[in-house]
């Protein structure tokens, strides 16, 4: 699905089919509802058709659709509140988007999809503020620039509140005895490689 400027601007045009399992992921992790996430993604892609027009040429465009999607999850929340029901999130997307070539080694394919599962459950756990920040940054690669602007706060506050996040969530794989590969995967920036077991080590 390609969007375009409905008037035939000179616009640039999304490709949204790009971005369309990322947004999914994400509005999973703010709903923890797959029907209500396929519905934000809906809504999300209709609201940017109608956008296009004031779309500028250099704005980046992924970070745009993840900001129409999270105000659209917070209109939605004013109008109803609801305990969200809790589901398995699907952050990986059947593991196409975080495939390691383990294609070779059948018990290290077990090994990682039980820790991508580990992972999965201990995000769950986190409250949204973590969970959305965990999912922008460590699967979306989104920048800290660009997860200020989804955000809508200070770049200072993104780094602030993704620390916490990225300890809490290692905190919570410490309990669950991850594997060390697991634990890479939230490493604060600045680690390197051979020290993202430090954190698990008390």
């Amino acid at each position: 699905m390609r969007l375009v400027p409905r008037e035939g601007r000179p616009q640039p045009t999304i490709d949204v089919s790009e971005y369309v399992d990322g947004l999914y992921s994400y509005a999973l992790v703010l709903s923890r509802n797959r029907t209500e996430a396929e519905d934000l993604v809906q809504e999300t892609c209709l609201r940017a058709i109608r956008a296009m027009g004031r779309l500028r040429p250099d704005s980046n465009a992924k970070s745009w659709l993840f900001t129409i999607l999270r105000n659209i999850w917070f209109n939605q929340l004013r109008q109803w509140r609801t305990a969200p029901e809790v589901v398995e999130l699907d952050l990986d997307g059947d593991g196409a988007n975080r495939a390691e070539d383990t294609r070779k080694d059948p018990h290290a394919t077990y090994v990682s999809k039980i820790e991508q599962e580990q992972v999965r459950t201990a995000i769950q756990q986190l409250p949204v503020e973590s969970r959305e920040i965990i999912i922008l940054r460590e699967y979306e690669d989104l920048s800290y620039q660009e997860i200020a602007a989804v955000l809508e706060c200070p770049l200072g506050t993104v780094m602030s509140r993704l620390a916490r996040a990225r300890s809490k969530l290692r905190d919570l794989l410490s309990v669950e005895s991850l594997a060390p590969r697991s634990v890479k995967k939230v490493k604060s920036d600045g680690e390197e490689t051979g020290h993202e077991t430090e954190t698990t080590a008390g």
